[in-house]
């Protein structure tokens, strides 16, 4: 791990201005304007009092936060495309939350420079594997407002991780935990089949794509 791997994020920005909308829209996606829901299994409805989200891994300092703690964290509005395994694409979808990045920050991470790997974990125990550069350097985050409303559960709220340049399913829904590890774990849908990876671009949809 190296100095400068916190970036500060950013507020209100679009990610893809200047581009033309075709190039957004990877091959084998199509537009839609809707915001499909779909999960592995029933959807949790989680209560604000009862509501932490916590970070753990081998060497490094465990950091919980409950609903209001996480409500005081820096806040980030931003505005992103994304993209489901499913072929829909929803193009500039405005969210609010905290940059990983301000998660990580309060954690020393030099001191464990051989976790190169996260599991992202929701309440139910559903869990998703990213490398750790994927997640840093406002590329990821914790929202709790979609389309500047409170993010309702059947997508994921309380909160979800965010993860925009990935497919959907890497973006955990109803997120509590994140442990960062030295190793990839495959989580929930990459241990049957799903790509380990998942980039829209290059069509990672499963297993040898």
């Amino acid at each position: 791990m190296t100095d400068g791997i916190i970036s500060k994020g950013f507020t209100g920005r679009r990610r893809n201005s200047g581009l033309d909308k075709r190039d957004r829209i990877p091959p084998g996606q199509y537009e839609t304007d809707q915001f499909p829901v779909l999960s592995a299994g029933p959807t949790p409805r989680v209560s604000l009092d009862r509501w932490t989200f916590k970070v753990s891994g081998k060497g490094i300092e465990t950091l919980e936060w409950n609903w209001k703690e996480f409500l005081a964290l820096p806040q980030e509005t931003f505005t992103v495309d994304i993209h489901c395994v499913t072929k829909w694409t929803k193009l500039d979808t405005g969210w609010k939350g905290v940059s990983l990045d301000t998660v990580f920050s309060k954690l020393n991470l030099l001191s464990a420079p051989n976790l190169q790997y996260i599991v992202a974990k929701d309440v139910t125990g559903y869990t998703a594997n990213l490398p750790l550069k994927d997640v840093i350097n406002g590329k990821a985050w914790i929202v709790h407002e979609f389309d500047g409303k409170t993010l309702s559960a059947d997508h994921g709220g309380p909160a979800r991780l965010l993860v925009p340049h990935l497919y959907l399913w890497k973006s955990v829904k109803w997120l509590n935990e994140i442990i960062l590890t030295e190793n990839d774990q495959p989580g929930f849908w990459e241990s049957v089949g799903y790509h380990n990876y998942g980039d829209p671009f290059l069509e990672q949809r499963y297993r040898g794509d």
